[in-house]
């Protein structure tokens, strides 16, 4: 019997194989090694091959479907429960397998690299932020050991220098006053490349139409949209805004049994790096409504009267988030809802 379909484990130097046939019945069992990957498919007849969205995922189904095949990317979480006993990779192939062919089944679609590519920017800029914190926070530390402080931001780090090459040899030793300069020239560096990613993340918005597009919503800046675009795409695998703004996790967690119905806080899945992007774009507008020279919209006014700031910073990034879906399936711009009309 032909193989119909193919559920693949992936790893990084030995691949296992579970075929089926048309009566799902197992006719293929096999471990590969990285070399033989492309040789065993291409011997093989087309048919629906299921992996894991996992890392190398997509270089390979990009791969595959060259060759010929149909390729499906399966979130792992949903792949663990049909993993019947001990997890093992011709038990984690199997259940791919059984997994594919399940026509609820959710799937993740398959990036190309020029998405990739973005993405990587967005993942080297992170880490370069992260870093950046990490070495800030150290390099406070340690200068409050001998007494020099600043208030918060990166923008007081020149007062800390300042104040350290100020300082007398009896307040900083010789050999601590070297090693914190080394955090600042750390510091300067991880600031340049900083820099360097957002010019080249800014570059691709300004040749990206839907980038540009998402770009007109209240709170969405390249940052936010360079990163959706290479992520989501189109939009199309998502069936409403809500389940785009679900899959983003800001949607609350609910829990019913017993026809009673428990609505939680959000659920934070999904995406955490779009989810802070585009929770901390809306913070600028709902920090609108504190301004004394901006006029607040009266929803949002009224939203963050009735609401902590965050709570409302998240529901706000929630309808924003239903707005940015819109704007991809339709290809439109933001449309700023028009005032109501004076009351005769």
């Amino acid at each position: 019997m032909s193989v119909v379909t193919i559920g693949l484990d992936l790893a990084k130097t030995v691949f296992q194989v579970h075929g089926v046939d048309e009566a799902g019945l197992t006719v293929l069992r096999r471990k590969l090694s990285r070399a033989d990957m492309a040789a065993f498919f291409k011997k093989q007849p087309p048919c629906l091959v299921g992996m894991e969205a996992c890392s190398s995922a997509h270089h390979w189904a990009r791969l595959l479907v060259e060759i010929g095949h149909t390729v499906k990317l399966i979130p792992p979480q949903y792949v663990k429960p049909y993993v019947k006993r001990n997890k093992t990779d011709a038990a984690d192939a199997e259940a791919i397998c059984e997994a594919v062919a399940k026509p609820n089944m959710r799937f993740v679609p398959i990036k190309t690299k020029q998405q990739q590519a973005v993405l990587a920017l967005h993942r080297v800029r992170s880490l370069l932020v992260r870093q950046r914190t990490a070495t800030i926070n150290a390099l406070r530390g340690l200068l409050g050991e001998y007494g020099l402080i600043a208030g918060k931001g990166v923008r007081q780090l020149a007062i800390l220098s300042e104040r350290l090459a100020t300082s007398d040899k009896t307040v900083v030793p010789d050999e601590a006053r070297e090693a914190l300069r080394c955090l600042f020239r750390h510091i300067d560096t991880l600031t340049d490349k900083l820099g360097e990613m957002e010019k080249r993340i800014v570059a691709w918005h300004k040749s990206n139409p839907d980038s540009q597009r998402l770009a007109t919503a209240p709170g969405v800046g390249p940052i936010t949209a360079t990163a959706i675009v290479a992520a989501v795409g189109d939009g199309s695998q998502f069936k409403s805004s809500r389940h785009f703004a679900a899959w983003l996790g800001l949607t609350p967690r609910i829990r019913a049994s017993g026809g009673k119905e428990k609505i939680g806080r959000i659920s934070k899945g999904g995406d955490r790096y779009l989810r802070t992007l585009l929770i901390h774009g809306v913070r600028a507008v709902v920090g609108t409504t504190f301004r004394k020279d901006v006029t607040p919209r009266p929803w949002l006014k009224a939203l963050v009267d009735r609401r902590p700031v965050n709570v409302a910073s998240t529901a706000v990034a929630h309808k924003t988030a239903r707005s940015i879906w819109a704007m991809l399936t339709r290809n439109e711009v933001y449309r700023r809802p028009s005032p109501l009309p004076m009351a005769a």
